[in-house]
């Protein structure tokens, strides 16, 4: 372009002769938006297959761990890890990285152009340069830290949010929930302050970038301008010649727009740092990371053997020291004893949700958690649907025929034909709508429905009336007499 209006201003070259030229300067402008687009398309799916790989070291974690070691997360913080801080990777591989790679090739390449123009220009850009990555380091240095504060303050938010959520008719009894309306807006307050000094940071960077670039470009102006008016007699000033002196001009906000895109994009790596730290967090805790003990030909097919397993949680006393088990498939078992002393751990042993330090575990002679299984507890999973829905959750192919036989087995027959609905009334979040025996009962439904072979029940009868229990206890039979497996 300078080489264009130098011919046309100073040569008064014919426009017909500058055609062709004119051409080829259209043709490296869609070849330069090409290439932008190109690098972009690029980048995205770089950071998709590193958000995915996140997602799996992730989802692989929480595996190893299991539900039990898991309880005291909040569903909340695991969706925040899951979404809000694996997104916040996108912006630091899509944008920061190839942005900070341009940032290094580009000027480099300008610079070595300027110098072989003028190099007394050069000298300006390579003095100015400097100041904008060195401005950039010290606005941005609590950024991370900032970043990652913004982070703990809305997962506590958002764990805070969904406890009040949950438990807002205990609230209303209670007449808590102008307290509770007060925490949940000092929490809010907080996270507004803190993303206010995110923004102040973000916003200051960018500005303090941008009044050097312009400052550097305003200074290179002056020295061409006077250059080319004669004013300046000092080294390469009295070769300028519109060409040169209209390229350098062109090139020198071409030499500072990689900087200050890169500015731009700065919050992005603090955001990435700050998500980082708690993502590397999470993947650091200990977690039991050998492969479950394969049952040896000595353990039969047919029933469940535990063979010298010990024990404990993390530095805490044995619970389990050389145990040995034999039970023969079809039997109905009955673990009985004190609190505490390991009834629940011994069923979270057999579905595979906790190894043992040592021993093996054989369900039906495969390693726990390979053998589908019921699990009846004490609280349910439900969603916000209807029965039908909810039961499917485990068995999405069950005809509503197989879902009204199986509520019937367990004793809610009569339930289902006063509702105008049957199978597809609905229910609430967490059972809300139904008595502690219905829910418990409508989760025995779930096995009815699956037929599994080996059935786990922590306490399927406690805190239940009489005629719940009874019901619970009838259905159990039912199922002992299938010939499952029921501890």
């Amino acid at each position: 372009l300078a080489w264009l209006i130098h011919r046309g201003v100073i040569e008064k070259t014919p426009v017909s002769e500058l055609t062709p030229v004119f051409l080829a300067l259209l043709a490296v402008l869609v070849i330069r938006a090409a290439g932008q687009g190109l690098q972009t398309r690029f980048a995205a799916r770089c950071s998709e297959q590193v958000r995915r790989d996140a997602r799996r070291q992730l989802h692989h974690h929480w595996k190893a761990t299991g539900p039990v070691n898991l309880a005291d997360t909040s569903a909340a913080s695991l969706a925040r890890e899951w979404l809000d801080h694996v997104e916040a990777l996108h912006g630091y591989f899509a944008r920061f990285l190839p942005q900070m790679t341009l940032s290094v090739v580009i000027p480099l390449a300008i610079l070595v152009l300027v110098f072989w123009l003028d190099w007394l220009a050069g000298i300006f850009l390579v003095l100015s340069a400097p100041l904008i990555p060195l401005f950039m380091a010290l606005v941005g240095m609590g950024a991370e830290k900032l970043n990652q504060q913004h982070f703990e303050t809305v997962s506590r938010l958002s764990g805070q949010f969904l406890d009040k959520v949950r438990g807002l008719t205990t609230l209303q009894l209670f007449g808590q929930t102008e307290a509770a309306s007060r925490t949940l807006e000092n929490r809010s307050d907080q996270y507004r302050k803190i993303t206010m000094k995110t923004l102040k940071v973000a916003f200051l960077s960018s500005a303090v970038l941008e009044f050097f670039a312009s400052v550097a470009i305003a200074v290179l102006a002056i020295y061409i301008g006077f250059g080319l008016l004669g004013y300046i007699e000092f080294g390469p000033s009295d070769e300028l010649t519109l060409f040169s002196g209209l390229l350098i001009l062109l090139l020198a906000p071409e030499f500072f727009q990689p900087l200050r895109t890169l500015s731009q994009h700065y919050h992005d790596r603090a955001a990435a740092l700050g998500a980082g730290a708690e993502i590397l967090a999470r993947l650091e805790q200990s977690v039991d990371n050998a492969e479950p003990i394969r049952p040896d030909n000595g353990i039969s097919d047919h029933g469940i053997q535990m063979s010298g397993v010990t024990l404990r949680y993390g530095e805490g006393p044995v619970i389990f020291n050389n145990l040995d088990i034999r039970i023969k498939a079809g039997r109905v078992i009955a673990l009985t004893g004190p609190s505490g002393g390991g009834k629940s751990t011994l069923l979270h042993l057999l579905a595979g949700l906790i190894r043992p330090e040592a021993g093996a575990v054989s369900v039906f002679g495969e390693a726990p958690g390979n053998q589908p299984f019921g699990w009846l507890g004490q609280r349910g999973f439900w969603i916000q649907g209807t029965w039908a829905e909810n039961l499917r959750l485990t068995t999405p192919d069950a005809t509503d025929i197989a879902i009204d036989y199986a509520l019937r087995q367990v004793g809610l027959g009569e339930l289902v034909d006063s509702r105008a609905d049957g199978i597809h009334s609905r229910i609430a979040e967490d059972g809300l709508g139904l008595s502690g025996g219905q829910a418990r009962r409508l989760s025995l439904a779930r096995i009815f429905l699956a037929d599994y072979p080996l059935i786990l029940l922590d306490e399927p009868t406690a805190g239940l009336d009489a005629t719940s229990e009874v019901f619970i206890l009838e259905a159990l039979h039912k199922l002992s007499e299938s010939g499952k497996t029921l501890v």
